[in-house]
């Protein structure tokens, strides 16, 4: 037996290789990562919506269900476009303005409590670092373009892979039948553990986030905030990184908070984040991702910590997915272990 037969039948062996070139392939694309994220989250997201139709209406072909969607979409972006993001830039630069005259006002340094706060601020150069700041939001917007180039591409990539899903399954499934199938039976391997892993904990954070910037809102309307738009955007935002994000919006809300009503408002803000953090524990964690093993806290903040210094802002949303794929090729940590129906949804939609 040669070299080549003995590696091939190492199955171990040759998936652990597989995986090295295939992580070595993505740092080498590491420019294009937004592009693949995004058009797989997409893609994903797409191809459960017309699954959950077609449970229903076994007859219905999947254009039929993206193609009226997908022009809902782009009727909404260029209206929220053409009408809100004006009003979202104009809060925002508004509330970082009140924000900074709150900071550098009297009344800091006349409350004993907030002077303490101003002072740790001062030794920490915090002016410098909201300089530094401005800066990198200034060079952001000025790649805005480049990011509005890779949010079309991966949409239209996503319309046309859903659109056409069954036609790209039965594609695909030639290759397992290959001179080389055991290299792209690998790959499938790799793939459903993918998208039970990352999928799964992408499509939960997301719906999470939604429920939490809805609740968010609700609340700020009805303490009457300034800037309700730019405020709702950074929960979103926010929202999407596991556990941490609800926890860093506390701080700009307080400060707007109490530029607004002082420390009666912050009380407010400061019991709607713990009884918003309630609800994502207690009910939204189950309900979306009632399929996985939590990871405890102490791993949640250290997967954040690391993979946003190698990934930057992109690892602190899909740090969890991962570290959670890495995990379930190990056999540490499975997604969805007991729930059948979870495994067989999944499946349909490789």
């Amino acid at each position: 037996m040669s070299f080549y037969d003995k590696f091939v039948e190492n199955k171990r062996l040759r998936r652990f290789f597989l995986l090295l070139i295939v992580i070595a392939l993505f740092y080498l694309f590491r420019g294009m990562m937004s592009l693949f994220l995004l058009t797989f989250t997409f893609t994903f997201l797409s191809v459960q919506l017309v699954r959950a139709v077609q449970k229903h209406f076994p007859k219905v072909r999947p254009v039929w269900v993206i193609v009226p969607v997908y022009l809902v979409i782009v009727a909404l972006l260029i209206f929220v476009i053409a009408n809100y993001v004006p009003q979202l830039i104009s809060q925002t630069v508004k509330m970082f303005n009140s924000l900074q005259k709150f900071y550098e006002s009297k009344e800091v340094r006349s409350n004993p409590y907030l002077n303490v706060m101003y002072n740790y601020l001062q030794q920490i150069n915090l002016d410098n670092q909201i300089k530094v700041a401005i800066t990198q939001v200034v060079n952001y917007i000025s790649s805005v373009g480049a990011v509005g180039f890779n949010i079309v591409i991966s949409f239209l990539l996503s319309f046309f892979y859903t659109s056409q899903v069954e036609q790209m399954n039965a594609f695909g499934r030639q290759f397992l039948d290959s001179k080389y199938s055991w290299l792209f039976s690998d790959l499938f391997y790799y793939g459903k553990k993918f998208v039970n892993t990352f999928g799964v904990v992408l499509e939960a954070q997301l719906m999470i986030a939604v429920v939490n910037t809805a609740l968010t809102t609700i609340t700020l309307l009805f303490m009457k905030m300034p800037g309700i738009i730019a405020l709702s955007a950074m929960v979103f935002i926010l929202s999407l990184i596991p556990v941490a994000g609800v926890i860093i919006s506390l701080i700009p809300l307080s400060f707007v908070a109490y530029s607004v009503g002082g420390i009666r408002y912050v009380i407010y803000i400061i019991i709607m984040i713990v009884v918003i953090h309630m609800i994502e524990t207690y009910f939204l964690n189950p309900q979306f991702m009632s399929s996985m093993t939590h990871l405890p806290i102490f791993f949640t903040f250290v997967v954040l910590i690391v993979s946003e210094e190698l990934l930057g802002t992109w690892g602190l949303i899909i740090g969890i997915p991962i570290f959670v794929f890495f995990l379930d090729i190990l056999g540490v940590h499975s997604i969805g272990g007991n729930n059948k129906k979870r495994r067989i949804k999944l499946k349909k939609s490789l």
